[in-house]
């Protein structure tokens, strides 16, 4: 609990700077992230907001906050109802066919359950409340069935993208409706269609528009006023600004609803914007079929998550190569953890981890900067690897306890950053290579040492470096 005396400061969307974070209860943060509209497998560009809000989730907890977190699916949609309709099956079976696809890639990428998932179709009488609501209030007005928000009735509007709303008018690519009072104004409730999913409502058959499902779900399991809301910057306009139009207008102040607007970056292949019509776009399953989860995860956080990430193979295979840096020296934690001494020959070593963990820290609190708090986590990484090579092969004697800080150290930051955690995950070069180091330690035992020597220098050409010692051979990446 003393870690939470931390200062932690948030770049805040809608102030447009970097803000000292206060919580609106002593010891508590409350979170609501926009989740995925489940019509498709998740792509890249899904996964980094989730990686994102993962680690700062990771990282207040071990600041000592409790922290509430909401991620919400949009199960009910206009893109879901046109694949359930191509595919000949029901909207809620392609929403759940793909929320399963949505967790099996988020576990493979160590991301933690959310506190809730809230669904629009279990959501459906407290929508259908808050609508009613706006209209009471003078703020949405019913037109056929549809209900529309009149954004000319709420004063602030455009405060989060800082757009004004003639502007917005001059240049609107909106859909005409000739009905409406105001071209900007937005959907609160759709009437139903023909071959359409349908709620009752006082306004007939129809269902919900999408902005509102996220105030009204944030609402309900995080009160009129919390922490965060985050997502993607595509969500800012005009997501993110008519959720604040319509939960302002609904709860009765503009001091009410989210009070931090977090947003990451896009991700861009090879410079380029990621578009399907551009085939430049990727799955996270694609992209698990080279590459294990936490390299992925890893790539992803090796950014500041307000820049923008260009995606490539080369920079995983980068990602992957640092990744098994760290994994090294974790092994060689591991392997000292039985080991028994008295001398102190860690203290220093000890003293070193504890202040990068220190810095490590201040990096999170400045705007959750994985990108430097992770080369703080390589510094000891680093330090790790040569104490252990000082001990197992230069008679260097142990120090238990002082190795013991040096490892909780390590284990702190990593947990945070959220990899390690899957030890066992390997990618097939990584199977393959395992192979070979058995295949020449089989070669040793037979003193076949030609093969053992081909096999060491086949691997060296492919930038593995293997390390032999009195409990075995383990390898590494140049």
């Amino acid at each position: 609990m003393e870690k939470m005396a931390r200062e932690i400061r948030v770049y805040n969307t809608m102030s447009r700077r970097k803000e000292v974070f206060s919580p609106l209860e002593p010891g508590k943060v409350g979170i609501y992230v926009c989740g995925v509209t489940p019509y498709n497998d998740p792509h890249i560009g899904n996964a980094r907001p989730f990686v994102t809000w993962d680690v700062i989730r990771r990282f207040f907890a071990k600041c000592g906050y409790a922290v509430r977190y909401i991620q919400n699916f949009t199960d009910v949609d206009d893109k879901i109802i046109r694949t359930a309709n191509e595919q000949g099956v029901t909207w809620k079976d392609v929403a759940d066919k793909y929320i399963d696809a949505y967790f099996q890639v988020m576990d493979e990428l160590n991301v933690r359950r959310a506190d809730v998932y809230p669904r629009v179709s279990e959501t459906i009488p407290e929508i259908v409340e808050m609508v009613q609501g706006l209209i009471d209030k003078g703020f949405a007005y019913e037109l056929e069935g549809d209900v529309y928000y009149s954004v000319e009735a709420f004063k602030d509007y455009g405060k989060l993208s800082g757009r004004n709303l003639d502007d917005m008018m001059a240049g609107a690519r909106v859909e005409v409706d000739v009905r409406k009072k105001n071209p900007m104004d937005f959907a609160l409730w759709k009437a139903a269609k023909p071959g359409e999913p349908f709620w009752e409502s006082p306004w007939g058959k129809g269902r919900p528009g999408w902005h509102i499902e996220c105030s009204t779900m944030s609402l309900k399991y995080l009160g009129k006023t919390f922490d965060f809301h985050g997502g993607g910057s595509d969500l800012i306009f005009p997501h993110h600004e008519n959720e604040i139009a319509q939960s302002q207008a609904y709860c009765g102040g503009t001091d009410c609803f989210a009070r931090y607007w977090v947003h990451n970056g896009f991700i861009t292949i090879h410079g380029d914007k990621m578009s399907k019509s551009e085939n430049n776009f990727f799955t996270v399953a694609e992209i698990l079929e080279k590459y294990p989860g936490e390299v992925v995860r890893f790539f992803i956080l090796q950014t500041h998550y307000r820049s923008p990430l260009d995606f490539s193979d080369e920079r995983l295979k980068d990602a992957q190569a640092g990744l098994s840096r760290l994994a090294n020296a974790k092994a060689n934690l591991d392997a000292l953890s039985e080991k028994e001494g008295t001398s102190d020959t860690a203290a220093e070593l000890a003293e070193s981890a504890e202040k990068a963990r220190d810095a490590f820290y201040d990096a999170m609190a400045d705007d959750f900067n994985t990108a430097l708090a992770i080369s703080h986590l390589f510094a000891v990484a680093k330090d790790v690897n040569v104490y252990y090579n000082e001990v197992t092969n230069y008679g260097k004697s142990f120090d238990a306890a002082n190795f013991d800080r040096v490892r909780a150290a390590f284990g702190d930051m990593a947990e945070i950053i959220g990899v390690l955690e899957k030890g066992a995950a390997k990618s097939d070069e990584d199977t393959e290579i395992d192979a070979l180091v058995e295949e020449r330690l089989a070669a040793r035992k037979a003193k076949n040492w030609a093969r053992a020597d081909e096999i060491r220098d086949s691997l060296k050409e492919r930038g593995i470096i293997l390390e032999d010692s009195a409990t075995g051979t383990r390898w590494k990446r140049a």
